[in-house]
């Protein structure tokens, strides 16, 4: 069985930054791609970033493009979400979660169906 922990949301700002983590139980973390996706109430889920397996490749939302940044400690079997120049429209309970796969592109990297684990979340919210 595999957790996923998250950590580091908080109140912060708007302008401010943050730094999510998501630990990972399983000695398979690097043979899968991982991904965090955020929810705000009344909305839907949507996703914000993913990271391959092996860290080389990464994918971002639209919003999340240049004031974020996933990365992964395989030593650690942590990903990071490095959150930069926060709005109080990324106020959001942030969720990361397992990629079936090592790889993934494009919008497939988006799909949430093809995410089999996810932690139980961390509530970012931005003040404005």
């Amino acid at each position: 069985q595999v957790q996923l922990v998250e950590s580091g949301g908080g109140l912060v700002q708007a302008g401010g930054s943050l730094r999510l983590s998501c630990a990972a139980s399983g000695r398979t973390f690097g043979s899968h791609a991982m991904g965090w996706f955020r929810q705000a109430p009344g909305k839907e889920r949507e996703f914000v970033a993913a990271i391959s397996g092996g860290g080389g490749t990464s994918y971002y939302a639209d919003s999340a493009k240049g004031r974020f940044a996933i990365s992964r400690d395989s030593a650690k079997n942590t990903v990071y979400l490095q959150m930069s120049s926060l709005k109080p429209e990324d106020t959001a309970s942030y969720y990361c979660a397992r990629r079936r796969g090592v790889y993934c592109s494009g919008y497939g990297c988006a799909d949430g169906s093809m995410y089999d684990y996810w932690g139980q979340g961390t509530q970012v919210t931005v003040s404005s």
